[in-house]
């Protein structure tokens, strides 16, 4: 579950071209920051910590090939509540924040409430994927794309068009 950050913090040009190097690759060196943007690796940590204790950095991840581990078939599914009660919208999201295929879960404004980024190994997955979906309780209707090509992905952001606000 993603936090705001607890305070803005002023970020100044530094920061900003660690964020946008670390973005591309989180395994370098502090040693290897700190030479390219001529500070102490100490120096480094130090602003890292700060930009992680800040929420501005809120993990460091692998980024894995799903089709190199079998997962075949990425799917965006559409999902209408049936209901808008407190106690029935909090069931629905913590369902599908405990279904292991579910890598992103929008809520939506328009016809849809939700849409869920899927992904799993083939189409017998994904049946039996929906149907777990629907028994979560809530659910009145899905409608369920699957993609054929993947022309863009990525994590991360367009950090050097920033607004001249958030310096």
């Amino acid at each position: 579950e993603r936090h705001p950050p607890v305070e803005l913090p002023v970020l100044d040009d530094l920061d900003w071209k660690l964020l946008a190097h670390l973005q591309k690759n989180a395994r370098v060196t502090t040693a290897e920051l700190g030479r390219q943007f001529d500070l102490s690796a100490p120096g480094v940590q130090k602003r890292l910590r700060r930009l992680e204790k800040h929420g501005v950095i809120e993990r460091y991840v692998t980024a894995i090939n799903r089709e190199a581990v079998g997962l075949d078939l990425m799917c965006f599914v559409l999902v209408m509540l049936a209901h808008h009660r407190p106690d029935s919208v909090k069931k629905f999201r913590t369902g599908v924040a405990a279904l292991p295929e579910v890598l992103e879960c929008h809520n939506l404004t328009g016809e849809f409430d939700c849409i869920l980024k899927v992904v799993v190994a083939n189409h017998q997955e994904l049946q039996q994927f929906t149907e777990r979906l629907m028994k979560i309780g809530g659910v009145d209707r899905l409608r369920t794309s699957i993609v054929l090509e993947e022309i863009k992905s990525g994590t991360g952001l367009p950090l050097q068009r920033r607004p001249k606000s958030a310096r």
